[in-house]
């Protein structure tokens, strides 16, 4: 067998044990398997193993390094993908993001906004955008995210912009915390946000460790790696 053969059916595998839990949380939370979007997290690894993915059946792959995502989405240009941003974005990287990306997940603060809706401005429909939201306690080192209170101005200020459309959240379980309570929290977070932005019920949360409390606390969108590509190669 060759190396691409042994590659493909060492993703096809991933995939499917991925897809597996998936549906056995969506079946325990009384959901169906499609309400549940895949993004194949493929930092570090190949444009060729973006392809043999699609090949398998994912649309949807994410990235976090603006210049790799960049790059790898020309690459695999041909093949219809959405493209996630789903790492910290720089405002002055963030107009180039908006170019390729099909969603931006990680939005945090008004400073981004601006430059988003401009690199959008030239797309054919507007760019989709969830807001990064923080699940850690305040002053928690390395802290990513939107300040839940601070949620509804940052929200407000993309629904203002015509060139973006404000999808819903995205968020990740704090280190050494319950995931279980933690994506609980966010999905009333979520709530405070639908009743002011109606179309924004997007979750995304939960990865190759806790996709399963994701599912159960209604993510609609899961970003999973390792379990489906493997260890990640060491870049230095």
């Amino acid at each position: 067998m060759s190396a691409v053969a042994d590659r493909r059916q060492e993703l096809a595998a991933g995939l499917a044990a991925v897809r597996g839990r998936i549906a056995a949380a969506c079946d325990e939370a009384g959901r169906q398997p499609d309400e549940v979007t895949l993004v194949v997290v493929t930092k570090f690894f190949p444009a060729s193993d973006v392809r043999l993915l699609a090949d398998l059946g994912v649309t949807d792959v994410g990235e976090n390094r603006h210049q790799e995502a960049e790059a790898k989405a020309a690459e695999c240009n041909d093949l219809g993908l959405r493209w996630h941003f789903i790492g910290g974005l720089q405002s002055n990287k963030a107009a180039a993001v908006a170019a390729y990306s099909s969603v931006v997940q990680s939005v945090d603060r008004p400073k981004l906004v601006g430059p988003l809706a401009r690199g959008a401005g030239n797309r054919p429909e507007p760019l989709d955008v969830l807001l990064q939201v923080s699940l850690d306690p305040p002053g928690t080192e390395g802290r990513a995210g939107v300040d839940p209170a601070e949620l509804p101005a940052l929200a407000d200020r993309v629904a203002g912009e015509a060139s973006l459309r404000l999808r819903g959240l995205m968020a990740v379980a704090p280190l050494g915390a319950d995931p279980a309570e933690a994506f609980g929290r966010l999905d009333r977070i979520r709530a405070g946000l639908v009743a002011e932005h109606p179309a924004a019920g997007w979750l995304s949360a939960g990865m190759s460790g806790d996709l399963e409390h994701a599912v159960r606390a209604g993510a609609t969108h899961v970003r999973v790696g390792s379990a489906v590509l493997g260890s990640r190669p060491v870049k230095k």
